[in-house]
């Protein structure tokens, strides 16, 4: 939530100075803000690593949690559900050309546009840590990535800028729950001697997802051209609950 909050407030700031003052000014602004870090980060006290690298090689830890990751299909599924629907959901890298070529707004607005889906991650998981969900956690997590894509598309196809938010804010809202459920099932399903091999198998699903969606938008954008490849996006995400509904079913029988 510290991250999220970071994540909402940076875009939708740096959108105001950019509009009421310069690029220039904005940049000042966040070398600053690094320079504050480093200073706080100098002064954290040294901690003893209880971590002993020679008693096991990183590659074989790797191979360890995709073992087990493969070995439980319910965390495997979700995994992988994560994955594909930002692969081909994610639209972060074509929100300025939506900014600036369709919805035809400026750096204050284009800013609230970037902040709106971690606004809705916010919101989520602050509303989830005081109201936990209860029962048919499995069902949910596969209709929290179905609603992520049906707003994929609505924001695909909308031509105004409130709708564009919404859609996007709706969208962090659907992926807000579906990151609790996650996180609630690594920690039910792996073991505590598990927890950094799977995590880092986890971390690879998850940055590689990232990056590579802003590669397939990118791609998809140049040949089916912007807003027919968000919505192809949008559809691809839908196809892949759709998939996961059918041939993983140990995800719906997920319950905690």
């Amino acid at each position: 939530m510290t991250w999220l909050l970071a994540a909402v407030i940076g875009p939708a700031l740096s959108g105001m100075m950019i509009g009421f003052f310069s690029i220039s000014f904005s940049f000042i602004f966040a070398i600053a803000l690094m320079i504050i870090a480093v200073f706080i980060f100098n002064h954290i006290s040294e901690k003893e690593v209880s971590y002993d690298p020679g008693k096991t090689r990183t590659w074989h830890s790797v191979l360890e949690g995709l073992r087990f990751v493969h070995s439980q299909k319910a965390l495997l599924g979700a995994m992988g559900l994560d994955m594909f629907a930002v692969l081909f959901g994610g639209v972060t890298a074509l929100l300025p050309v939506f900014a600036k070529d369709i919805l035809l707004i400026g750096p204050q607005a284009f800013g609230l546009l970037m902040a709106a889906t971690y606004l809705g991650n916010f919101l989520a998981i602050l509303f989830l840590t005081k109201f936990p969900l209860s029962g048919r956690q499995g069902f949910k997590l596969l209709y929290s990535v179905g609603g992520f894509g049906i707003c994929i598309i609505v924001f695909g196809i909308s031509q105004s800028f409130w709708l564009s938010f919404i859609a996007l804010f709706v969208s962090g809202l659907f992926d807000g729950v579906s990151v609790i459920i996650r996180g609630t099932i690594f920690q039910l399903l792996v073991p505590d001697h598990m927890r950094g091999r799977v995590s880092s198998v986890s971390s690879i699903f998850i940055n590689s997802s990232n990056e590579l969606g802003q590669f397939e938008s990118g791609v998809a954008a140049s040949l089916l051209g912007t807003v027919p490849s968000v919505v192809f996006g949008g559809c691809m995400t839908l196809l892949i609950t759709s998939f996961a509904w059918i041939k993983i079913p140990a995800l719906k029988k997920i319950e905690y």
